[in-house]
């Protein structure tokens, strides 16, 4: 395949990324999608937990080579790559690739300015280094996941949106540009430890200075963010759909009040003893509706109102529609790449990158002809 043509602010930047599953894979995503000229080092049979490679989105503006670390001649390919790009991202537990021989000190050997992320749950040291987990496990212990939900009911999952991706892809992507900075400023690479538990906790912060200020109680559905608000919070409607509802300054709630047909709660916004009354009025109003009915009452309003659209659903929405917050590419409805750029517009380039198509492509490109060796 030949090489895509250049688009976004990371044009120019090589990335090896040793494939894994879920945060480092998506991490790498939003690396090729800035640009980043992103090769995979697939392995032979590929991974755990793998959907078919034609759908794997996380997968695509990338290319991919298949090499055996377990081989002899495995590390020394990937080292090889290693001496010729910016960045290196991996996902292994601690200390396996360091004993597969494609660790820190092997790389920087070859490559000194090179900025190795590491992408893990418990993070390259602490007491759980060693074990294993998925994200469920590490938002628990960060007090994140005990926020989530009704106060009578257990913590609501939020997918693996939250660990994997908020707390670990993103802090890992955050932290790799940060070093390659430094390391274009100074020469000098280093490795950037990026754990789901400190990302997740990182996120909170707001919460734990609210916390500490006597401002937000430690427990689920108390709280102004958190569905203890009676205006923060989702309501269903009488086609058995959602509306969700956030007017939390005065002059929206105001009008949240006025179009739903309840002047007479005007004055329960800051009167927590009105709460309970406010919830079971409001639930009411909505209940007596469709959803797509509300969505038309507050189309055009600032109260804040919205209605909870599904998967299939969101790209059809006039806004999202209108922002091509979705694209199509190869016959995948998809999210398309965030943020955007005035001067260095970013795009779905090509579809997920399949095990080991692009080797050589990426041999000349890079100059590693021994990625060929078994493939003539």
């Amino acid at each position: 395949m030949a090489t895509t043509p250049a688009q976004g602010p990371l044009t120019g930047v090589r990335v090896v990324e040793l494939a894994g599953i879920g945060p480092g894979p998506f991490a790498a995503m939003l690396l090729a999608d800035l640009g980043a000229d992103v090769v995979r080092v697939d392995r032979p049979g590929g991974v755990g937990l793998a959907i078919d490679p034609a759908y794997d989105v996380t997968n695509r503006n990338k290319r991919s080579v298949v090499v055996d670390l377990k081989a002899a001649d495995g590390p020394a390919r990937v080292l090889d790559l290693a001496a010729r790009a910016d960045v290196l991202v991996e996902g292994y537990r601690p200390g396996v690739a360091e004993r597969l021989g494609v660790g820190p000190e092997d790389c920087h050997a070859r490559n000194p300015a090179l900025v190795y992320g590491r992408m893990t749950g418990w993070g390259q040291d602490g007491p759980l280094a060693q074990r294993a987990g998925h994200d469920i496990a590490y938002i628990a212990l960060t007090g994140t996941l005990g926020m989530i939900g009704e106060p009578d009911r257990p913590p609501a999952v939020p997918a693996n949106l939250l660990g994997d991706y908020a707390g670990g892809s993103l802090y890992l992507v955050v932290g790799v540009l940060a070093a390659l900075h430094h390391a274009r400023a100074t020469g000098t690479g280093q490795v950037v430890d990026a754990a789901i538990v400190d990302g997740t906790t990182h996120l909170s912060a707001m919460i734990h200075g609210m916390l500490a200020a006597g401002g937000w109680q430690d427990r689920r559905g108390a709280n102004l963010l958190d569905g203890g608000c009676p205006y923060y919070g989702t309501y269903a409607t009488a086609d058995g759909r959602y509306m969700a509802v956030g007017p939390l300054e005065p002059q929206f709630y105001d009008e949240f009040v006025g179009l739903l047909g309840l002047p007479e709660h005007a004055d329960a916004r800051k009167d927590w003893t009105r709460w309970g009354e406010l919830r079971e009025a409001v639930a009411a109003r909505f209940a007596s509706r469709t959803r797509d009915e509300w969505t038309a009452v507050f189309e055009g309003s600032d109260a804040c109102v919205a209605p909870v659209l599904s998967l299939a659903e969101a790209p059809h929405h006039p806004h999202l529609a209108a922002r091509s917050t979705f694209t199509d590419h190869g016959g995948i409805i998809q999210p398309a790449p965030a943020p955007r750029f005035s001067a260095t517009p970013t795009a779905v380039r090509t579809g997920p990158a399949r095990p080991g198509a692009d080797t050589a492509g990426v041999a000349r490109d890079w100059d590693v002809p021994d990625l060929l060796k078994g493939l003539e």
